[in-house]
């Protein structure tokens, strides 16, 4: 019986390690995607900030141009911003995950331990019931 249950803790240890090391990997992937969205961000803006209106002189055509430009830009950044927010909302369930998956690895290995612990508190036990047994050595004759 108690074998079955350490092979079945062996076991579940197994899968619960799996389980963190896929959940820490999505998690990267998340923080990529994140680190991704925030420097397209950053790219727009600076777009943005690129093509704000000066006070020179150009023609007609040039400031629609720009205007119809900003417009799109100003699109852009308010859908990255929308963007970012989602992922980073996607990295908050990927931490969260992974501190669950982590949790139940290390439940499985108190487990563990407090199941070698009781097979060696039940092997002490057994010794201290054993019959003492002592050779009585003499010297040689």
């Amino acid at each position: 019986m108690a074998r079955s249950r350490d092979e079945t803790l062996a076991r579940l240890l197994r899968v619960r390690t799996l389980q963190l090391g896929l959940t820490r990997a999505e998690e990267a992937r998340a923080r990529e995607r994140f680190a991704g969205e925030a420097e397209l961000k950053g790219r727009i803006n600076q777009l943005a900030e690129a093509v704000a209106p000066t006070a020179t002189e150009t023609a007609a055509f040039s400031l629609v141009a720009a205007a119809h430009f900003r417009d799109r830009l100003q699109r852009s950044a308010e859908a990255s911003a929308e963007r970012l927010g989602a992922a980073q909302a996607v990295v908050d369930r990927a931490i969260e995950a992974t501190r669950a998956a982590k949790r139940d690895q290390t439940a499985i290995e108190k487990l563990i331990e407090r199941a070698d612990a009781d097979a060696l508190i039940k092997a002490i036990r057994e010794l201290e019931k054993a019959p003492s047994v002592r050779k009585i050595r003499h010297d040689p004759c």
